[in-house]
């Protein structure tokens, strides 16, 4: 059905082929999974099979590519449309009506196809799919996983013979994506469509897949062959093959059934393990206090930043910039152990707990205090004994008189009402949230190698250097006016300090001196035209944790994080962000409490050039000149300051943005799905730039359908449903009970509560 003929195609400007070499054919009626680490050239192979490469995007393809007997070369993609359907990584930019039953139609209606064929399509599609509810619904107003799932539609109507999607599970949970897998195994199955489609998260995609066509490493021909065969080769592949590595199972296992049925020997052996910071196995802690929503408070207390708050889109970090944070702080990776500038040598699991680094874990050891740094409370407990419960911390006092003006960024405890926020991560910079002052300068180097059979699926993340150079606060520049960009805030609650850790779970921020919470959201309802998005929601959120938000599309996540930053009025309750109202608050005071990455890093990108948005970032923070610039090179080295945002990759885009946000060091940083279109070791590297920022005393939210990323990340988990919480809890706590949100280590090794294949190999060690 598809033909690649010695293809290769070399963009307008490039010195060298973005992909080169590729010769192989995929049959009529099979699955084809496009695999590989990302900027090997996934996307620009599926253009080739449109005609969107080279007739739309430019450049020139050498070779041939033929479907179904037509050669693109000659033929442009309208000339193809009655045979490829394609959806891309950016589903609004196919849209061009204003519903969802319109936008199915519509590509019937281009082919001509009679009225009476096209109502039925349309049914049959929105019942596939789930969206007969939202049919009259403007897309608009959709979530992300809703556009998404229209996107899919729209060219699932007109009955191509060949499909081609770019990332399409990307925005979905969990549920829905196993449902819009189903529906394209049917059509594979039952018509003969022939589905050729690129993934990052191969958890959800490789059971399906008859065939992998590899990409190991840009301008490498593919490699085409059996899942399980191509896995064993693969530079990426998910924590279901990473743990058949590790237990050297041979074949592979692709999935957890699979895996399930030869991991009785490693239960055995984990029985009597206990999780890297859990408990032991044979006795583990569940203390759940859910009555008062209130959460462990920290030392201190998030202290005002000059700097913006910034919704930037999900934001991929690159390398393990280090921040410098107050002696004797605890770190909630480690136990309570103070802080040290070592760096994490593997991406591995948050719950570390002897220290041994991993990207996504920190080392313990000590830190060189900041120039402006104030002196913590006290040292942090000694973690409970694996076989008594964790000592309970004391609950934060849910009214807590404000701040003197000296300290404009610590939060009141007050509930007030909140706006929608979005999530945008903390600097990386050498000055943490309590410390004040202005970011400071980071210069941060640091290489990821490709992954191998021990780092489990992630790339091993080698020892970053950073030199921090705090500079004092600069005066504010007359005449200097910010150019606002779209703001995030979070507030939250709803636990109660006096929770246990359980087993492999990172401990929460030991309790000191009560302080202000960083957010808290109190009765919050949020009425978006007849939707009734958010219900009652009461959070809190409190400086050096991490909250992984969670639910099916079209549960409120957006629009909660929407509410945080004051781009959505409160309907009743109230929110209260670092001490002010956020949609009362001007942006230019607004910037200094939150921070946000959206979906889309282009709403937040908006100049010419690398260097003209960092320039901007720099003004609107009132940062030093250069501290953006600086960001970006600690953060993904190589980035030219001449390139437009455009031109960039998905992962280059989501680290510009988000440099943006991090220049402001807002001590509330929300993300809303920051891992989309990223590859395993590009998440790895954002893992660990958010557990430095959690560590300096950031409080991080991230709206995630990626269920690997919550329990390699997270310290809670919040579930929303319809628009109400349903779960709050530690993250093994949530998702070990939950079919739908555990990871895939988590079903494969159950009773038992081990989350990552991370923890695994520590303990097995």
């Amino acid at each position: 059905m598809i033909r690649f003929e010695n293809v290769s195609v070399t963009y307008d400007g490039a010195s060298e082929p973005t992909v080169r070499g590729v010769d192989l054919t995929i049959p009529e009626g099979e699955l084809v999974l496009l695999a590989g680490p990302s900027g090997v050239g996934k996307s620009t192979l599926l253009g080739t099979v449109s005609g969107l490469v080279p007739h739309f995007t430019g450049g020139t393809l050498r070779g041939r590519v033929t479907v179904a007997g037509r050669d693109t070369r000659t033929h442009k993609p309208r000339e193809l449309s009655d045979v490829v359907g394609t959806v891309g990584q950016d589903p609004l930019s196919h849209f061009v009506t204003d519903t969802v039953e319109e936008e199915l139609a519509y590509g019937m209606e281009s082919l001509g196809l009679a009225p009476e064929v096209m109502r039925r399509r349309v049914e049959e599609t929105l019942d596939l799919l789930g969206l007969a509810a939202l049919r009259d619904r403007p897309i608009a107003t959709l979530s992300g996983g809703q556009q998404q799932r229209v996107a899919i539609g729209s060219v699932l109507t007109p009955h191509p013979r060949v499909l081609v999607l770019d990332e399409p599970t990307s925005a979905l949970d969990p549920a829905a994506a196993e449902e819009v897998l189903a529906v394209l195994l049917r059509l594979v199955h039952d018509l003969g469509t022939t589905v050729l489609l690129a993934e990052h998260r191969l958890e959800r995609v490789l059971q399906y897949a008859d065939q992998v066509a590899l990409l190991p490493s840009p301008g490498t021909p593919p490699l085409l062959g059996t899942p399980a065969d191509m896995m064993s080769v693969s530079p990426v592949y998910p924590p279901v093959v990473a743990l058949g590595r590790l237990a050297s199972w041979s074949p592979l296992p692709l999935t957890v059934r699979d895996a399930r049925r030869r991991a009785t020997d490693l239960r055995e052996r984990l029985a009597v393990l206990t999780p890297p910071g859990g408990k032991p196995q044979a006795a583990p802690t569940t203390a759940d206090t859910r009555t008062t929503p209130t959460a462990p408070a920290t030392g201190t207390g998030p202290a005002s930043t000059a700097g913006r708050a910034t919704t930037a889109g999900p934001a991929t970090a690159t390398a393990s910039a280090t921040a410098a944070r107050p002696a004797n702080a605890t770190d909630p990776a480690t136990g309570g152990n103070p802080a040290s500038t070592a760096s994490p040598a593997i991406a591995a699991d948050p719950t570390t707990a002897d220290g041994s680094a991993t990207a996504a874990a920190h080392p313990t050891g000590t830190t060189p205090v900041s120039a402006d740094a104030p002196a913590t409370p006290a040292d942090p407990a000694t973690p409970a004994d694996p076989a008594t419960p964790a000592t309970p911390a004391t609950p934060a006092t849910p009214a807590t008189p404000a701040t003197p003006a000296s300290e404009p960024t610590r939060a009141t405890g007050v509930p007030t009402t909140t706006a929608d926020t979005t999530n945008a991560p903390g600097p990386a910079t050498g000055v943490g949230p309590a410390s004040g002052g202005t970011p400071a300068a980071v210069t941060a180097t640091a290489t990821v190698t490709a992954a191998d059979p021990s780092s489990g699926g992630e790339a091993v993340e080698p020892t970053p250097s950073a030199i921090v150079s705090p500079s004092p606060a600069p005066a504010t520049r007359p005449g200097a006016a910010p150019r606002w960009r779209l703001f995030g805030k979070l507030a939250g609650g709803g636990r109660d300090g006096s929770r246990a850790r359980p087993p492999g779970q990172p401990p929460t921020p030991a309790p000191a001196d009560p302080a202000p919470p960083a957010a808290e959201i109190r009765a919050l309802s949020v009425r978006r035209g007849h939707v009734q998005a958010l219900r009652r929601i009461g959070l809190t959120l409190v400086a050096g944790e991490t909250v992984a938000l969670m639910g099916r599309n079209g549960a409120g996540k957006s629009t909660l994080l929407s509410t945080l930053v004051g781009l959505v009025e409160p309907s009743a309750g109230t929110v209260r962000v670092g001490g002010v109202v956020p949609h009362r608050t001007s942006p230019r005071d607004l910037v200094r409490r939150v921070g946000l990455v959206p979906q889309e890093p282009r709403d937040l990108l908006y100049a010419d050039t690398v260097a003209g948005e960092c320039a901007a970032a720099d003004r609107d923070a009132q940062a030093e000149p250069g501290t953006c610039r600086a960001l970006v090179s600690g953060l993904l080295p190589g980035i030219a300051d001449d390139v437009h945002p455009r031109d960039l990759s998905e992962g280059q885009r989501l680290t510009l943005a988000l440099a943006v946000v991090l220049t402001a060091r807002p001590p509330l940083l929300l993300l809303d799905e920051p891992t989309r279109g990223l590859d395993y070791a590009a998440k790895a590297r954002l893992v660990a730039v958010l557990r430095e920022l959690a560590a300096a005393g950031h409080a991080i939210v991230l709206a995630t359908h990626d269920v690997e990323l919550a329990a390699e990340l997270a310290h809670r988990v919040v579930l929303l449903a319809e628009g109400e919480v349903i779960a709050d809890g530690p993250t093994a706590e949530v998702v070990v009970s939950s079919p739908s949100f555990a990871p895939q280590v988590t079903k494969i090794l159950a009773p038992q509560e081990w989350l990552t294949v991370a923890q695994v190999r520590e303990a097995l060690a």
